[in-house]
Parts: structure tokens; C-alpha cells; sequence
């Protein structure tokens, strides 16, 4: 029991230290008025990551969405990420969804605890050469590729994968309440829509 309890108090003491210092309020910031930007001119974010980063992205993408108006998509299809694949190979597939499917004024949001995934550099890489705005949200390293290419960065100073990933999701979702100006709100169904029950 004590061997646990000192485990949980060291995990979320490395959490509190790495979440919440104000050295990150100006990238959460930064991050929030490119949004209203965005949201101003009616165009969107596009977010791409792998594995629990792809999640991430899908969770993000519905909350700017649906909560804080600002228009957003990800690439987590299968049939796309297949395809994309094999014709490009699996590093482009990314950057070559970004290619298809990016407008002039949109946003690229990349997610990758290690910032070193040839896909997600690869699609930074395009994001930059095409002029996208790009923010990133990566860990490990303070060197890794990927910060260094974005134009807003989080990074969370931990190898610890569960953690990094967590810290994002929190980092990412505290931005959709920032554009919103709150943390508490209801999300109100559209009556149209609602199927009447008989």
C-alpha cells in the first residue's frame, strides 16, 4: 500500500510540475487567438497524429469544432490512411492528406509524444513549406524535430508516454474552453434535429 501511495503522490506531483507553470500560458494563448483567426475567416484546423496522438487529434477535432465554433478535421479514416499508404508511402501519407484536403488560411495541428515519427515530420515539412501555421504538441526530447519546425509548440519535458499524452489532451482541451472564455457550459441539441418520441 505504501509502496503505491508513494508511486501515485511521485506520478502526480511530476504531473502538477509539468502542467501548470505559467511558461505555458503564452503558447495556450498564442494558440487561442490563431483560433479566433480562424474561426474569423471561416477556415480550419487540421489535425494529425499516430496512435493515442490520432485519438487526441479525433477528440480535439470534435470539441473545436462542436464546443468552440472553430471548424476542424482529422485524417483517422481507415480507407484514407490505407490508400494514402500504399500510393505514397506510409512517412507522406500525411502530408499528402494535408495536400488534398488544406485551403489557403487553414491551420496544421500535429501531435507526437517523441516529435521524431516520419509521418507527422513529414507532414510538418509541408505545413511550412505551404505556409500553414503549424503548432505542435510533442515530448522526450527538447530537440526533437518537430518542435523545432513549429510555429506554436507544447512540450512536455517527460519521457513517460502516458504522461505526455495526458498533458496534451489537457493542454489541447484547455485551449476549446479559452476560445469559449469558460470552463463550464451546456451543449444545447438542436431541437430541429431531434427525433420526436411517440
Amino acid at each position: 500500500m505504501t509502496k503505491d501511495c508513494d508511486f501515485l503522490k511521485n506520478y502526480f506531483d511530476e504531473y502538477k510540475a509539468l502542467s501548470f507553470e505559467e511558461n505555458i500560458y503564452p503558447e495556450l494563448i498564442a494558440f487561442k487567438e490563431l483560433c479566433k483567426e480562424i474561426k474569423l475567416n471561416k477556415k480550419k484546423l487540421m489535425f494529425g497524429g499516430n496512435g493515442a496522438s490520432a485519438s487526441t487529434s479525433s477528440h480535439g477535432a470534435v470539441d473545436f469544432t462542436k464546443q468552440a465554433g472553430v471548424r476542424s478535421t482529422t485524417f483517422n479514416e481507415a480507407g484514407l490512411i490505407t490508400a494514402f499508404s500504399n500510393d505514397f508511402g506510409y512517412e507522406h501519407w500525411l502530408a499528402k492528406a494535408i495536400e488534398h484536403y488544406g485551403d489557403k488560411g487553414d491551420a496544421v495541428v500535429l501531435i507526437s509524444v517523441s516529435g521524431t515519427s516520419e509521418n507527422i515530420v513529414e507532414a510538418a515539412h509541408y505545413a511550412k513549406k505551404h505556409g500553414y501555421p503549424l503548432v505542435t504538441f510533442s515530448g522526450k526530447s527538447q530537440d526533437n524535430p518537430l518542435k523545432k519546425l513549429g510555429d506554436i509548440n507544447f512540450f512536455v519535458d517527460s519521457k513517460s508516454y502516458n504522461i505526455v499524452e495526458g498533458i496534451h489532451m489537457m493542454w489541447l482541451t484547455t485551449v476549446v474552453d479559452l476560445v469559449i472564455g469558460k470552463s463550464e457550459y451546456t451543449t444545447q441539441a438542436r431541437q430541429e434535429y431531434l427525433i420526436p418520441r411517440v
